[in-house]
């Protein structure tokens, strides 16, 4: 008993990230408790970007095959300027990403993402989903962490030799930890998100299909906002994300927010745009939230993964596939060093942080290029015209070419 307690792995949140790591510890021979706050679990937001970094990792625990038949396999990416509409650049995708980078890259929404890890998991007898269920307390001693969890109103507590928050941006875990053990807060980015997802045959939807590409991932470029665009549901609906900036909102995946903030900023985009942004609505907007890179681990066995350590904004398309990276490496290098788990723990934050760094840095890059004007915004252009898509693509390789390394220790 005390030695299946010291390998039971403890999960704080069943959202993409901690799926991902309760499958990722099984398939290594881990028993896996998860608890979820939710007592339903509901998909927030809507459509998702998954790139070959994470769908290879998605086809190695099985939830690829599962996934495949309610998601699409966008040809590229299309980048066009919101005023005028021409295409500025095309990133090729399709068979031809998939051959450069050895996986797909999807289009999905996120419900079904969330479904093919759910039926993934109740394969596997080691893995307990607990829903309805919230850690509220962490004790600590030498060789395991107890989380004292409410369920129903009753407390009750889980040993396990490790504790792996997964609970988001607004992290429950990640709060306690704050006050004690030094993590970072999150923080509002200053940007607002505002998502739509509407039928291809709606009027929103032909109008979509008229200036953008139905088989794409298009995005408008524009210096007051950006918007991105794509099919999800097999394409019997587009997914609209435009980024504004905006005031601060009541925290949560949904908010209210003035429309006049969206319609002020797509001031000057071609007339063909603003109908399709009058036609998607009403937009549901979301304040975008950060989590500064400060501390994801203690050597006490407790570690914070995806938006729960490193929430970032969306514009490198990379939140779902951090969260997918961080639990397959963490697993695999607790499985690889047993003597040592929390050793591991170390290691793994070591070996993580300079590549959510660059993450963050294209990001930031990606929403300066997109958001520029003037001058600025006619070198992109010109940048964006004389550089062929083979070396879009090449330029993308370290990003969506990932895999994860052997570790040896000496």
């Amino acid at each position: 008993m005390a030695e299946t307690r010291s390998r039971q792995i403890v999960i704080a949140g069943a959202g993409i990230a901690g799926l991902t790591a309760a499958l990722a510890f099984a398939e290594r021979g881990f028993p896996v408790k998860l608890f979820e706050q939710a007592k339903q679990l509901e998909a927030a937001g809507a459509g998702l970007q998954l790139s070959p970094n994470a769908t290879r990792i998605l086809r190695r625990l099985g939830v690829l095959d599962r996934l495949l038949p309610n998601a699409i396999r966008p040809q590229a990416v299309v980048l066009k300027d919101a005023g005028s509409l021409r295409e500025l650049a095309r990133v090729p995708l399709g068979e031809a990403g998939e051959k450069r980078w050895g996986a797909p890259y999807l289009v999905a929404h996120r419900a079904d993402l969330q479904a093919a890890l759910m039926a993934t998991a109740a394969d596997w007898p080691d893995i307990e989903l607990v829903t309805g269920a919230r850690v509220s307390g962490i004790a600590l001693d030498p060789q395991s962490v107890t989380a004292t969890v409410e369920i129903d109103g009753k407390a009750t507590s889980v040993t396990g030799g490790l504790l792996i928050g997964a609970d988001g941006v607004w992290s429950s875990l990640r709060a306690g930890l704050a006050r004690t053990a030094g993590f970072a807060a999150s923080r509002f980015s200053g940007e607002l998100a505002w998502r739509a997802t509407v039928p291809a045959e709606s009027a929103a939807g032909q109008a979509f299909a008229q200036i953008g590409a139905a088989n794409c991932v298009t995005t408008f470029l524009h210096p007051g906002f950006h918007m991105v665009a794509y099919p999800v549901s097999k394409g019997r609906a587009f997914n609209l994300a435009a980024f504004t900036k905006g005031e601060r909102i009541a925290e949560g995946w949904s908010g209210h927010a003035d429309p006049a903030i969206l319609s002020g900023a797509i001031r000057g985009t071609a007339a063909a745009l603003s109908r399709l942004v009058a036609l998607a609505g009403p937009w549901t907007a979301f304040p975008i939230h950060t989590v500064e890179q400060r501390r994801w681990a203690t050597p006490d066995g407790i570690a914070l993964i995806g938006d729960a350590a490193h929430a970032m904004t969306p514009f490198a398309a990379q939140g779902a596939a951090m969260g997918i990276e961080d639990a397959s490496m963490l697993a695999n290098l607790v499985a690889d060093f047993p003597g040592d788990p929390r050793q591991s723990l170390t290691v793994w934050e070591n070996l993580r942080r300079p590549r959510v760094e660059k993450v963050l840095k294209r990001g930031a890059l990606n929403r300066l290029a997109w958001h520029a004007r003037g001058p600025v915004a006619i070198v992109r252009n010109l940048v964006l015209a004389t550089r062929p898509a083979e070396k879009l693509a090449a330029d993308l390789d370290w990003l969506y070419g990932w895999e994860e390394r052997k570790v040896v220790r000496r």
